[in-house]
Order: C-alpha cells, then sequence, then structure tokens
C-alpha cells in the first residue's frame, strides 16, 4: 500500500478537527477491537507525531498479548509534532506522549502535565533513534551526493516547517551543524543555511506531510528521517535516499502523564524493551535498546545492515542542547532561522 494512503495518519491540516475530538482508531490497532465501554477494557490515549504511527500500532498488537496489556483499547492523536504538544496543554486527553523534540515534553512537563523525573531513565526519555537522511528521485537524476550538492541549480527542496514540526527542526540543524562538522565556520554554516532556504519549496506542515509532498512531484528532493524512507519504500514507495557522511542523529521521546492510567506506564517500559523496539525497528528506527536484534530491514539501501554508522554522526549535544538550540536557531524574534526564513522569502 502506498504511504500516500496509509489509514489514520492524522495530518498538522486537520489538527483542530482532532483536538476538538480524539477519534478512536480501534482498525489500526489490529485484531478486534473492543468499544472503551466494553467490561474489561481499559482506554489509553496516544498524542504523537506523525511518523512513527505505524511502528507504535505494531507496537501495541504485541503489547495486548501481555498481562499488562490484556484488554487495552487505543484513542490516537497524531499530527505535527508542536502542534500536538501544545494541543495537550490545551486540553487534549493523553495518557502517552510520543513526540519528535524533547522540547515538545518539556512543554508538557512546565504544564504540570509530565513529571520533570520523566528522562531519568536509562535512555534519557528517547524511545527511538533515527538520522536526517536526503531522499531524491528514483536513479538519482541530479547525481546528488551530500549536502553540498542540494544548492546548486535545479534542485527543489520540501522540508516541514520549523513552526509546527520536529522533523523540520532536525532537517535544519542536519544542515547547519554537517558544514561545521566538516570543518567550517559559524559564518559558513549561516551562509549555507541561506543557499539551502533559498532551494526550498516547500515546507509542509509535518513530516509526513512532507513525504507526501515529495511523492506528489512538489520537489525533486526531500529531507527526512531514515526511518520515513525507508517505510514508504516498504508501502511501495519508489525513490532513492541517501545517509550522508555527515548527518544528524535523531532522538525522539516519549513519556507518560502525571494522571495516566498506570498501564500506561506499562505500556512506555514494553515500548522500552527489546520485544517493542524490535517492532520500531521493523518500521525503520534505530533501536535505543542495547542488543536489540535488527534482522532484515525491508526497504532500507542494504536490508541486511539497515542501519550504517556516518563517519560523522553528531547530535543535540554537539550543539549545545535543546535549551541552547532553541534559543539560538528558533526563537521567534531573535533565532537564526527564523532570520534566514525572512531574509530568503520563506517565511513561517
Amino acid at each position: 500500500m502506498s504511504i500516500r494512503k496509509l489509514l489514520c495518519v492524522r495530518s498538522g491540516a486537520a489538527l483542530s478537527a482532532v483536538v476538538a475530538t480524539v477519534l478512536l482508531l480501534t482498525g489500526c490497532v489490529g485484531g478486534a477491537a473492543k468499544a472503551p465501554g466494553d467490561a474489561g477494557t481499559t482506554t489509553l490515549h496516544l498524542v504523537g507525531y506523525a511518523v512513527p504511527k505505524e511502528a507504535n500500532n505494531a507496537i501495541q498488537k504485541k503489547f495486548a498479548d501481555t498481562p499488562e496489556g490484556k484488554g487495552v483499547v487505543w484513542e490516537e492523536s497524531y499530527g505535527a509534532s508542536g502542534d500536538q504538544s501544545r494541543a495537550v496543554v490545551n486540553g487534549l486527553t493523553a495518557d502517552y506522549v510520543n513526540f519528535s523534540l524533547e522540547g515538545d515534553v518539556t512543554r508538557l512537563v512546565k504544564a504540570g502535565l509530565v513529571d520533570e523525573s520523566w528522562k531519568s531513565g536509562p535512555t534519557k526519555g528517547i524511545v527511538s533513534d533515527s538520522a536526517v537522511v536526503i531522499v531524491v528521485q528514483k536513479g538519482n537524476p541530479l547525481g546528488i551526493k551530500d549536502w553540498s550538492d542540494l544548492v546548486k541549480p535545479g534542485v527543489k527542496i520540501v522540508t516541514p516547517n520549523p513552526a509546527s514540526s520536529g522533523s523540520a527542526r532536525w532537517n535544519i540543524l542536519a544542515a547547519y551543524q554537517q558544514v561545521i562538522a566538516n570543518g567550517g565556520t559559524e559564518a559558513d554554516a549561516k551562509e549555507y543555511l541561506t543557499k539551502f532556504f533559498n532551494h526550498v519549496a516547500a515546507l509542509p506542515g509535518s513530516g509526513r506531510d512532507a513525504t507526501n509532498t515529495f511523492l506528489e512531484g512538489a520537489a525533486n528532493v526531500l529531507i527526512s528521517y531514515e526511518n520515513e524512507a525507508i517505510l514508504a519504500r516498504q508501502s511501495g514507495e519508489d525513490f532513492d535516499y541517501i545517509l550522508p557522511d555527515a548527518t544528524l542523529k535523531i532522538e525522539n521521546p516519549g513519556a507518560v502523564l502525571k494522571n495516566a492510567n498506570p498501564k500506561a506506564k506499562a505500556y512506555l517500559d514494553f515500548v522500552l524493551s527489546q520485544s517493542g523496539q524490535e517492532e520500531f525497528v521493523q518500521k525503520g528506527f534505530r533501536p535505543v535498546v542495547a542488543d536489540t536484534p535488527v534482522g532484515e530491514v525491508a526497504g532500507a539501501n542494504d536490508p541486511a545492515k539497515p542501519f550504517p554508522v556516518p563517519p560523522r554522526l553528531f547530535t543535540i549535544s554537539d550543539l549545545g542542547g535543546w535549551d541552547a538550540v532553541n534559543t539560538k536557531f528558533f526563537d521567534e524574534t531573535t533565532g537564526l532561522v527564523p532570520e534566514i526564513q525572512k531574509a530568503t522569502g520563506r517565511s513561517q
């Protein structure tokens, strides 16, 4: 099935409807789901960014076969990470959240909805890893090999909107920091990012929306999560993707809300088990739990070795951590990215 036809994904454009009424997506979980009011059932509410929906649904199905997961049914809402986080603060019901950025969980901590200790465990609150990749048309007709090729004539880029999407922020930071990783200065990195934005043809609301925009032919390059590229190819899409020699490690958090049903904590524990991580792996995510079996991953460039480590894989810590990054790059009045977007006409 084409990823453009995958069921139950809630786009950023549909967020207002999602906020008003969280949809019961029993058909996405698998098996014969019971109605929330049936005796012996527990309804858990999952709010997340769009990209990991298929992995979450596979994990939920496995969790249902455990004693802790017996009788659990799910109400889910998916969309752009920042939008989803703000929706929870504004009253959208959630027991478990799975966002793109640490800051989208931190927003819930500041609102008193998630405990400050949410990232005290072995994985520091992270439930899945990935990497920023460059997606190109089948056969790579423009001969793109790395970041430097993206600012050449004829290249049209799709990347999500950093005002709403966590994926966008990972992508932009990767584009900036790869210059530093390759020996450039901050001035060089700013110059590159300005050229990069001059080639941006569209800024969709979320990572999933960006994938669909690329597949519809709006551009010839997509900046994306590695796992999103793998999932799209698993779903029948035909394109190539490149893991650059210098790129950013993506770390996606999950957390349980303070007033959540206790089964939500049991679910998070299952997500962080090898059994749960195996389902992330099969959807193209890199596992965060040591010794998780990987095996073959359909859709990867090399299914037998799906997660190669690039020579320069940097992390958000290399940029100073999220507090420093958000101030330096994404502050609405003083941030580097809004400044560049305004200068290039690619405004938020």
